[in-house]
Order: C-alpha cells, then structure tokens, then sequence
C-alpha cells in the first residue's frame, strides 16, 4: 500500500454548491485544519440529525491536492440518505462533519505510467488525478478512460475531454464515434506502457472495465479498483 496521509473527523463548510446536472451536486468546502490528500483518496461524510440520528456516506475526492477547498461531486441516488440530503437540501454556509483523506491503495501520485477507467460517477478520482497530472506537467503518465450512457450523465466530461480523455457513451454517438462501449483496439493504445491500471465504478462496471483491460493485456496484479453501490 502507498504510504497515504490520512485525517480524522472534522468539519467543512460549504462555499460552493451548485448542479451540473439533475443528479448531481458539486460541493466546494473549507476544511478546518485540512490534511492534504493524494488523488484517488476519499472523505467520509457525517449528517446528523437533532436527535443524534446519524448517517454517512464516502465520496472520492475530485479536487487537485493544491486547490485550496475541497471538491466532491455527489450523485443522487435513490433512497439515499446523504447524497438526497447534499443534493435536495444542503446550501452554502452548512457545515458538514468530514472525516478523512482516506485511502492508500488507489492513489497515484504521478510517479507511475498508467490508465485508469471511470463509469459515471467513478470517474470522480480521476478527474483529481488528472488535475495533478496537468498542472505537473504529467500528462503523458496518465491515461483516462471514461465511460458513461450519455455526455449529460459523465460528471466533468468537457474537463475531462480537454485533458484528453477517450470517452466512449453507450447511448448516444459523440462525434463520429457511434454508441458503444470501448473496443479493444480503442483501449489499447491507453494500456500500451501503462505499469499500473485504476478501475472505478460500480460492481458491475468495476467487472466488466477489470475483464476488458485483462483482455488487452493488463496485468491482473497491476489492476487497482474502487468500487461503489447503491446505499441507503
């Protein structure tokens, strides 16, 4: 495991929030006494209720280890108590419980070649890899790969099309790429060089996106995947 800082329980105050789309909410937060992350790292975050009720949820980290506020980008799922809470009723000025960075095995810290594949919302902790690797310099050691149905349901798709990711919609043709998941032979010159792969999605796509690099020839062991459900 990487040697990764790591931050107890805290709180931050909302200074952005807005939506980029029906189902997602950007959240910008001022963390007190904040512990620097690694991409790939997540937070926990803690609602409280009057009566002491608790619920808490983790979310990766989407901003650049030097950006002064913390961003996370947050799905709404159905039935979720944290993400309907942070999406539906949270403003600027909340303060919310946090706890973290956390996390040691799926950080990059610039210093290996590699690809890493998003489904939807996994996509997240890439996007803060790629902040690091652009503002490094390190562009040629990072490969992103971001899958999502439409480009309205890919959280930073322009972002991430700007630093050069290969994004594949199933749903609705981008360009002259007609709807499809990835081929082989897309994904290839991705893996080509790359000592290390990031996987993040959810089960299913956390499967399929291991199967796929296997098969254009990733080593197994070098695959290293954040995976996520559905949670009330």
């Amino acid at each position: 495991m990487t040697d990764a800082p790591a931050g107890g329980w805290t709180t931050g105050t909302i200074i952005g929030l807005d939506h980029p789309t029906d189902r997602l909410v950007r959240l910008r937060l001022h963390v007190e006494d904040r512990v620097d992350h690694l991409p790939g790292q997540h937070y926990v975050v803690r609602l409280r209720a009057p009566d002491d009720y608790t619920a808490q949820r983790s979310y990766s980290v989407a901003s650049d280890p030097d950006d002064p506020l913390l961003e996370l980008m947050v799905e709404c799922l159905p039935g979720g108590e944290v993400s309907g809470h942070l999406h539906d009723v949270a403003e600027v000025g909340d303060v919310l419980e946090l706890r973290g960075p956390i996390g040691g095995w799926f950080v990059w810290k610039g210093d290996v070649p590699s690809v890493a594949i998003g489904g939807g919302s996994g996509v997240v902790p890439l996007v803060a890899m790629a902040r690091l690797a652009h503002r490094l310099g390190l562009r040629d050691r990072l490969r992103i790969v971001a899958l999502a149905r439409t480009w309205d349901e890919l959280p930073y798709a322009a972002e991430l099309q700007r630093y050069g990711a290969f994004i594949a919609l199933t749903r609705e043709n981008l360009g002259g790429r007609v709807a499809a998941p990835p081929y082989h032979d897309e994904l290839a010159p991705y893996v080509d060089g790359a000592e290390r792969a990031y996987v993040c999605g959810s089960v299913g796509f956390a499967s399929y996106a291991t199967r796929l690099l296997e098969e254009t020839g990733m080593r197994t062991d070098a695959i290293r995947v954040e995976q996520f459900g559905e949670t009330g």
